[in-house]
């Protein structure tokens, strides 16, 4: 931040004196430009003490100058007397006292050389307190970041730096923590800039957004290294300043590494668990216990219910909550106690098909994940989200069977009937053959044909498929083949 003017004047060396404009001595000097011209407005950028001996001004001029210096928006115009002036003109004055703009007088043993030295070194002198308290800042920021709650730390502490408030989020938009007068107001406020920096950030450009009222400046950026993991918003009751927009950077990197810390444990964790199921199916028990009291975790006593859930493993996993679960393939296996394995069952529904077996011990386990499987491939042929192994009784044979496998021993054993020619009612014939077990006359008065015309057609059947129709396994296998098909 700049010196203001009035830091400027109390220099004590240089020995300047205030003729007007006391009530505008906050104004910041950005630089000392020295001109005599009569328009030195298009040589200055604003915020500047012009310095002058008037060696151009005159009664004439002296109202047109003032006011392009004011609409230039200097900080102040410093007049040295001695040269051409021995005083500054009344005329002078009185203008700078209509326009509100501060008047200097500069002594002549005063040189403007000097006025710019001491302004100088009081913007480096600002200029190393803002870094120094910016490496202050980023120095409590990462020590809060080493304490035990870590991301939560550091949000209460941007917001004391900032003497704002701060809010962490998921990627979700869910406030994960917030610290701060007003930040639980402003994080109802978030979704629409947080669902324009998704839009940003998924075009490969990364970006921050800021938004700006009298009352308030915000600030919110997307965390994470290779993919948004969450979000960093900040907001304070004035504009940010190069110190401010650095602390910031500096919370948001420290909140990225342990987005992406706690992903990479997240993942570890769930390699182990995998790695535990397989002990588990395999037997190794003590292994498999072993493993997990690494991980500060054990499974829950004997019974256990295996459930599968064949939903996008990530979601699955979260919505597990305290449960045993690990992915497997495309699925997600959880062990869990038979008095809690219908709710979880039911949440896990609402994330893609369920299976849920029935109560086995340790050494039953893969037995467990066999029934909870066939009751997933059930729910995945049915109309609820899950199914469960003891319904599957009152199904019929066909919910026992893996429906891949059933389909493919289906089409090939039918397969030579279908294609026989043009006499597409033999598939037709034998089904009623089958469901009137094995009954020529009942069959024939079904289908309206004579007895005999039956007879040939499942000769033919019994030629084309290669077995024998009087053998009760084989007319079993045509059964199941045909109600596949049906």
């Amino acid at each position: 931040m700049a010196p203001t003017l009035s830091t400027v004047v109390r220099r004590l060396t240089l020995g300047l004196v205030v003729l007007s404009g006391w009530e505008a001595l906050d104004r910041p000097v950005r630089w000392v430009a020295v001109s005599e011209l009569e328009d030195p407005t298009p040589f200055l950028e604003g915020g500047e003490l012009v310095l002058t001996t008037g060696m151009r001004l005159d009664a004439g001029n002296v109202g047109p100058y003032v006011e392009r210096l004011v609409a230039r928006g200097v900080a102040g115009l410093g007049f040295g007397v001695g040269l051409g002036h021995e005083t500054i003109p009344e005329a002078l004055v009185e203008a700078v006292r209509r326009a509100g703009l501060p008047l200097v007088e500069v002594p002549r043993d005063t040189p403007f050389v000097a006025i710019g030295k001491a302004v100088s070194e009081l913007i480096a002198a600002e200029q190393y307190d803002e870094l120094s308290s910016a490496f202050a800042a980023q120095g409590r920021l990462t020590r809060a970041a080493l304490r035990p709650e870590g991301p939560r730390a550091v949000i209460d502490r941007l917001a004391r730096e900032l003497g704002g408030w701060a809010i962490l989020l998921d990627e979700a938009g869910a406030v994960r923590h917030l610290a701060g007068k007003g930040a639980a107001a402003a994080a109802e406020d978030l979704g629409p800039e947080l669902e324009r920096l998704r839009r940003i950030t998924s075009q490969g450009a990364p970006a921050s957004v800021a938004l700006s009222s009298p009352e308030e400046h915000v600030i919110v950026r997307p965390l994470g290294a290779r993919r948004v993991r969450g979000f960093l918003a900040v907001g304070i009751g004035r504009s940010f300043t190069p110190v401010t927009h650095t602390v910031v950077n500096a919370a948001a990197s420290l909140l990225t590494l342990a987005v992406e810390r706690d992903v990479e444990h997240l993942a570890a964790e769930r390699r182990v668990r995998s790695a535990v199921l397989r002990l588990l199916l395999a037997g190794q028990v003590e292994a498999g216990y072993e493993a997990l009291e690494r991980l500060g975790e054990r499974l829950a006593g004997e019974p256990l219910v295996v459930i599968v859930c064949a939903g996008e493993p990530e979601a699955v996993l979260e919505a597990a909550g305290g449960e045993f679960a690990a992915a497997d393939g495309d699925r997600v296996v959880l062990l869990v106690p038979p008095a809690r394995a219908g709710a979880v069952a039911a949440t896990l529904g609402e994330y893609g098909p369920a299976g849920v077996g029935e109560p086995v011990g340790l050494g039953d386990l893969r037995a467990g994940l066999e029934q909870a499987d066939r009751a997933l491939a059930a729910a995945r042929r049915g109309t609820a989200p899950v199914a469960r192994f003891t319904d599957l009784a009152g199904q019929g044979l066909l919910s026992l069977l893996d429906p891949g496998a059933a389909e493919a021993f289906s089409s090939a054993l039918l397969a030579p009937l279908r294609e026989y020619g043009s006499r597409a009612d033999l598939l037709g014939s034998l089904r009623v053959y089958l469901d009137c077990n094995g009954h020529w006359d009942a069959a024939a008065q079904r289908l309206g044909v004579h007895r005999h015309t039956l007879r040939y057609r499942m000769r033919r059947v019994a030629e084309l498929v290669g077995r024998d129709l009087e053998d009760p396994a084989v007319r079993a296998e045509l059964w199941v083949a045909l109600a596949v098909a049906r």
